[in-house]
């Protein structure tokens, strides 16, 4: 029995059902939380707060690492309803990278700055922060929003997705064990708590990880009380292969750059720009290795990729390569359902033979699919990559690693990667630009955005 699910799930009678993505079967209950919850999360938090931040840098810390550990020791448990709920394989994984992530902001010093002679800058906790967060790391990516706001002295609310509520309460109840009441809660609640936790007056920063869409509408509702932002968006990442390139030196590389998480993943390798010279040796690379990668539930761990996590995301994916096809563009491999595995299960896919003006292209795909695009000059191939409104990520690939940090500059993108695709660090700054977000996560930067700037003059 999942002692930690028996937790925060309710019976059938006061709660909403919650699917395991693989099967559909139901494996628990979510609570259904009002405004009027999130009114009364909002008030106990701003009480707490100014307690937990007068406990100091060290104390706060200290705790944190508690909490860390107690992640670690219970990462099986939590484990596995983020395999439930969210479909990964290795559900395990993401909790003691949650750990990893918590600790890394417990670690990282951040001292005043001494200015011009007799001036220090200072950072100062906000208040109460808000996050709202995602489903397809819903454990990780709380996290990344609870950690550096905690470390500053803020306390948090945070609304987790719909799709994914049970891995996420489990989680803040590991936090509540160790911290003072209400330093942090969770509010499990609809769209509407979300736009009401994100428009509240008593909330001094939001976090949101999610789609354009939904963070534009967070702009305009946090207009109102000037809430500060962090906003890190939708992401259709490019690639760029280059001439020369050792196709099978890179291609495991590439194809999980694009396939992790079964393709759910923000900064994920989205568009493949390939030189006409390694075109078809990528393309089919690319085939044997999603033809090879095992597909199935998550609760099997020899499977390396598990089902798209919701009805609505499996039918964009299924939009997105029926209309490539429609519009001619070669299936290399994939293309259809794996039906016999469960009704979210899609066969990781290649397309290729593709232009820029089709949707699986210029729409973030966001599932097992990938499109491969050929181009004759680089500098097209830069022109087009940098053609869509998003800016998250981007890589470039190829031997002399010189030439691809050039134009790794040239590149619309928070971060480039070189050989290399999606890798992240506690200590390296992440964010967005242009429609994928802005505002800085992780390190000493994403701890300086959790705070106000206080300079003190001699």
């Amino acid at each position: 029995m999942n002692e930690l699910l028996a937790t925060v799930s309710l019976d059938a009678d006061s709660g909403r059902p919650i699917l395991d993505a693989a099967t559909r079967a139901v494996i628990g209950h979510a609570p259904v939380q009002t405004v009027a919850d999130l009114e009364v999360a909002v008030a106990e938090a701003s009480a707490a707060q100014p307690a937990w931040a007068a406990l100091g840098h060290a104390e706060r810390a200290r705790l944190m690492r508690l909490v860390a550990d107690d992640i670690d020791a219970h990462a099986e448990e939590l484990g596995e309803i983020i395999t439930q709920e969210q479909g990964k394989v290795a559900g395990a994984g993401e909790a003691h990278g949650a750990a990893h992530w918590l600790r890394g902001a417990a670690d990282t010093i951040l001292e005043p700055q001494k200015l011009a002679e007799g001036s220090e800058l200072h950072y100062v906790p906000l208040g109460v922060v808000a996050s709202i967060g995602p489903w397809n790391f819903p454990v990780m990516i709380a996290v990344w929003h609870i950690a550096p706001a905690l470390r500053m002295g803020n306390t948090l609310v945070i609304k987790p997705s719909e799709n994914t509520p049970l891995s996420v309460l489990a989680l803040v109840e590991i936090f509540r064990r160790h911290l003072p009441s209400s330093v942090v809660t969770a509010v499990s609640g609809d769209r509407e708590v979300g736009a009401a936790l994100a428009a509240h007056p008593d909330i001094a920063k939001i976090v949101f990880t999610g789609s354009t869409a939904t963070g534009r509408r967070i702009v305009e509702s946090s207009s109102a009380n000037l809430a500060r932002l962090t906003l890190e968006l939708g992401g259709n990442d490019a690639g760029i292969v280059l001439p020369g390139t050792d196709v099978e030196t890179v291609a495991d590389k590439l194809f999980w750059g694009a396939f992790m998480n079964t393709g759910q993943v923000c900064a994920a390798l989205k568009r493949l720009y390939v030189h006409d010279s390694v075109y078809e040796e990528t393309v089919a690379a690319l085939a044997a290795r999603a033809e090879a990668a095992p597909l199935g539930s998550g609760h099997d761990k020899t499977n390396r990729l598990g089902p798209v996590q919701n009805p609505a995301q499996f039918d964009i994916v299924a939009r997105l390569v029926d209309d490539a096809r429609i519009r001619g563009a070669r299936i290399v491999t994939g293309g259809e359902p794996a039906a016999e595995l469960g009704p979210l299960f899609y066969r990781p896919t290649i397309i290729a033979d593709v232009e820029d003006d089709a949707a699986v292209v210029y729409e973030e795909q966001f599932g097992p699919v990938l499109p491969v695009i050929r181009y004759f000059d680089v500098d097209d191939a830069v022109r087009r990559a940098n053609g869509t409104e998003q800016g998250l990520g981007a890589s470039v690939w190829g031997a002399d690693t010189d030439a691809a940090a050039d134009i790794a500059q040239r590149l619309d993108a928070g971060t480039v990667w070189i050989n290399q695709h999606g890798g992240v660090d506690p200590q390296v700054p992440f964010g967005g630009t242009k429609a994928s977000g802005y505002g800085l996560e992780f390190g000493v930067e994403g701890l300086k955005a959790m705070a106000a700037t206080k300079v003190i003059r001699f």
